[in-house]
């Protein structure tokens, strides 16, 4: 597994953040660690840690971005 770190944009709404860790962890990831950086306008932005099966996260972040409000904004290999 792989280590990246995600930047995502969600709804700041109860329920956002369970709806991403539910399809991360579908999609194979593990989340490894969370930051809830900033939240402002109605959306939160938090940086996660997933280690994810293979080395390649596209598969990961296409699940993501589909759904509804969420938007993947960068990612990165963890350090």
């Amino acid at each position: 597994m792989a280590l990246f770190q995600l930047h995502v944009a969600i709804p700041d709404r109860p329920g956002s953040l369970g709806t991403i860790a539910s399809a991360i962890g579908a999609a194979g990831g593990d989340i490894r660690g969370l930051v809830v950086v900033k939240s402002e306008d109605g959306r939160g932005y938090d940086d996660i840690t997933v280690a994810v099966p293979g080395s390649d996260p596209a598969d990961l972040i296409n699940v993501l971005n589909a759904i509804g409000g969420v938007e993947v904004i960068n990612c990165k290999p963890a350090e």
